[in-house]
């Protein structure tokens, strides 16, 4: 009887020191996997994460300058000398009579 006990408990130690070593080497390369390997990785959150803040950078880049351009187009359509100038810079128009040189 004692025998039988004996070999219980050294299968008992037996099987933990096996067991440790395969749950941690199998936690590792879950974590691997899920770091690096996986379609929803941490390195691919991450990008998305960076990807997200640039166009939002550029979101606010562009609302600025359409808010620039309404300004402009306000100033165009109220102001009728703001008006004849832009179409003189732009566009080259020129009052009869005058003569107009391009410069380049």
């Amino acid at each position: 009887m004692e025998e039988k006990k004996d070999r219980w408990a050294a299968l008992k130690k037996s099987d933990h020191n096996y067991l440790v070593p395969f749950v941690i080497i199998s936690t590792t390369l879950v974590a691997l996997w899920l770091l690096f390997f996986a379609h929803n990785s941490v390195l691919s959150w991450i990008g998305a994460t960076m990807e997200e803040k640039s166009q939002e950078a550029e979101m606010a880049r562009l609302k600025a300058e359409i808010q620039e351009m309404d300004q402009e187009i306000d100033r165009l359509r109220n102001n009728t000398d703001t008006l004849e100038a832009f179409a003189r810079e732009q566009y080259y128009f020129s009052a009869p009579g005058e003569d107009v040189y391009i410069l380049e």
